[in-house]
C-alpha cells in the first residue's frame, strides 16, 4: 500500500465517526430519515397487509371515502383500493429514484474526476459538454425524450439519469481540482502510480462527501421528475400506478373526491422532503470545514 493511501486511510475512520455523530445530532436530518424509512417500509410491506391488490376492481365501491371498510385511503373511480395503488406506485418511484441516483452519480463522478484531474483542454471539453446539457431546460428535454421512447420504469429511470448527471460532474470537478495539488496526490505521483489509480483510489474517495450529498438530493429530484412527467401523461402508463398518474386521474374529481389527489400528493411531499432533509444533514455532517469542531 502506498504512503499516500496509508495516510488517507488512517484519517477516514476518524472523519467517518465524526460525520456520523454530527448527522445523528441533526434533528431535522433524523426527521427526514424517519420520513423516508417509514414511507419505504409502508410501500414495500403495506401491499402484503392489504386484502386488495392495485389492479382489483370493485365497481360497487367506487369513490369510497377513506376509512370505508378495508379501504384505509378510500377507492378511485373504478373502485380500486387507493392504498394498494399508492404503495405499489411508491415501490416504482423509489426504485426509479435510486436507479437514477446510481446511474447519474456514476456518470457524473467519472466525468468530474477525469475533468478535474487532467484539467486544461480535457476539462474545457468535458465542461462544455456539461454546459451544453445544462443549457436545455431539463423538463422539456425529459418530455421530448419520453415522447419518442416507450415509457416504463426502466426507460424513465434512464431518461431522468440523462438529465441529472451534470450537477454531480460539476461538483466532483470542482472538488478534485481543489485536491489534486494536495501532498497525498504529489506523493502518489512520486511513487509512480498511474493516473487511473490516483483518480479512482486517491482523489475520488476524498471527494466522497459532496458526492454522497449530491446523490441523496438526486433521489428527491428523480422522484419529483418521475411524478411530473407521469402526471403529464409521458411517464408510467396506466394501469400501472405511479404517484404522478394517480394525480393526473384525480384532476376532475378534486371537488367531489379530494382524497384522490391528497393521498399521492402527501406521499410525494413526504418522499421529497425526507430526502432533502437527509441531504441537508449530510452536507452539514460531511462539511470538511466543520470536521475539526
Amino acid at each position: 500500500m502506498s504512503a499516500a493511501t496509508t495516510n488517507t486511510a488512517t484519517r477516514r475512520p476518524f472523519i467517518k465517526s465524526r460525520a456520523m455523530r454530527r448527522f445523528l445530532s441533526n434533528k431535522m436530518a433524523l426527521v427526514g430519515l424517519a420520513m423516508v424509512l417509514s414511507l419505504t417500509v409502508a410501500c414495500f410491506l403495506g401491499p402484503h397487509l392489504l386484502p386488495y391488490d392495485e389492479l382489483f376492481i370493485d365497481l360497487r365501491a367506487r369513490f369510497a371515502p377513506p376509512g370505508t371498510g378495508a379501504h384505509i385511503f378510500g377507492t378511485d373511480p373504478l373502485g380500486r383500493d387507493i392504498a394498494a395503488r399508492l404503495f405499489h406506485a411508491g415501490q416504482i418511484s423509489m426504485a426509479v429514484g435510486f436507479a437514477v441516483m446510481l446511474i447519474a452519480t456514476t456518470i457524473g463522478s467519472v466525468v468530474g474526476v477525469v475533468s478535474g484531474y487532467y484539467g486544461g483542454v480535457v476539462s474545457a471539453v468535458l465542461m462544455r459538454i456539461v454546459d451544453a446539457f445544462l443549457s436545455f431546460p431539463s423538463v422539456f428535454l425529459l418530455l421530448a425524450l419520453a415522447a419518442f421512447i416507450q415509457p416504463g420504469p426502466v426507460m424513465i429511470a434512464l431518461i431522468i439519469s440523462a438529465t441529472s448527471w451534470m450537477e454531480v460532474a460539476r461538483i466532483v470537478d470542482s472538488e478534485v481540482k481543489s485536491l489534486r495539488n494536495q501532498d497525498f496526490v504529489q506523493a502518489a505521483h512520486m511513487l509512480g502510480l498511474s493516473g487511473r489509480w490516483i483518480m479512482f483510489r486517491e482523489l475520488l474517495p476524498n471527494a466522497i462527501g459532496p458526492i454522497i450529498v449530491a446523490a441523496t438530493l438526486t433521489v428527491a429530484r428523480a422522484i419529483l421528475l418521475e411524478a411530473y412527467i407521469s402526471f403529464l401523461g409521458y411517464g408510467i402508463q396506466p394501469p400501472l400506478p405511479s404517484w404522478g398518474n394517480m394525480l393526473n386521474g384525480a384532476q376532475q374529481y378534486l371537488a367531489s373526491a379530494p382524497w384522490l389527489a391528497i393521498v399521492p400528493g402527501v406521499a410525494i411531499t413526504i418522499a421529497v422532503t425526507g430526502f432533502n432533509l437527509i441531504g441537508d444533514g449530510l452536507r452539514d455532517a460531511l462539511d470538511s470545514r466543520s470536521q475539526g469542531h
